[in-house]
């Protein structure tokens, strides 16, 4: 097991990618503790931990504490870290999942635009996907320091690259992936690896409500032809959350079927 004993807190774990990260981390034999602002999608989470067999709660496989916070409050944060530490003794991995979509995209793609793009959408996305991800590392990295040990892995995007109709999305993203490698510098003295993995088009909540032709197109731009499965992001979160990835750090993992290698 990749991750057998270690603490993991993994955050937006009530669905899709991160739901998928939760299983896989038990599976691994991680003690998960997992966020979310979806109540009724943590207790989801747990059901389907449950129903794996039983195992995946076992002792020998892990444990799962669910939380319901929101990652963009300080004192939300502090909190669900305090509980992660005085439930498991310690926190190891922290995996940056949380993020939103509020796109400007109207009727016509030729007018998803920056200028149809709301203050609200706006700061909304900028806090849940960048401000969430800087609060959650932050609070984190103080146990991870006092222990000298620590992984990161935030969550950006291959929209991170430049989206229309995603100004606010695409520069949350890309701001992640400066944030990363701002803190790998920063903590690589402290023995903490943060790095970052950029999904594509992943069969999720948020891309299910995507229209049939602008899904079509979507696929086409992807070399494998397909959107990927939340379990195949999750398995990137778990190599790069357990010591086989022990000399990577400040790096951006591209996941999405080839789709940036052919843009």
């Amino acid at each position: 097991m990749l991750l057998k004993d270690k603490v993991a807190l993994i955050t937006g774990g009530g669905n899709g990618i991160g739901r998928a990260t939760v299983l896989r981390f038990l599976e691994e034999g991680a003690k998960v503790a997992t966020v979310d602002l979806d109540e009724a999608g943590l207790e989801e989470t747990r059901k389907e931990a449950e129903q794996a067999g039983g195992a995946a709660l076992s002792e020998s496989k892990g444990q799962i504490l669910t939380v319901t916070a929101n990652v963009t409050k300080r004192e939300d944060v502090q909190r669900v870290v305090d509980s992660v530490v005085k439930e498991y003794g310690r926190l190891d991995i922290l995996i940056n999942n949380a993020g939103i979509t509020r796109d400007a995209l109207t009727t016509r793609i030729k007018d998803g635009e920056v200028k149809f793009m709301s203050d609200e959408q706006w700061d909304v996305v900028i806090n849940v996907n960048l401000k969430g991800t800087w609060l959650c590392s932050q609070i984190a990295s103080v146990e991870m320091i006092k222990q000298k040990y620590g992984r990161i892995v935030n969550t950006a995007s291959v929209a991170a690259i430049g989206h229309i109709g995603q100004a606010n999305y695409a520069a949350s993203k890309a701001g992640v992936i400066g944030l990363t490698q701002t803190l790998a510098l920063e903590w690589a003295r402290f023995n903490i690896a943060v790095n970052c993995i950029a999904p594509g088009g992943t069969k999720t909540r948020m891309t299910a409500a995507i229209p049939e032709n602008i899904m079509a197109g979507l696929l086409e731009k992807i070399p494998l032809k397909r959107m990927a499965e939340p379990s195949e992001i999750a398995a990137v979160h778990a190599f790069l959350a357990s010591d086989q990835a022990s000399f990577i750090t400040g790096q951006v993992i591209f996941v999405d079927g080839g789709q940036t290698v052919g843009a």
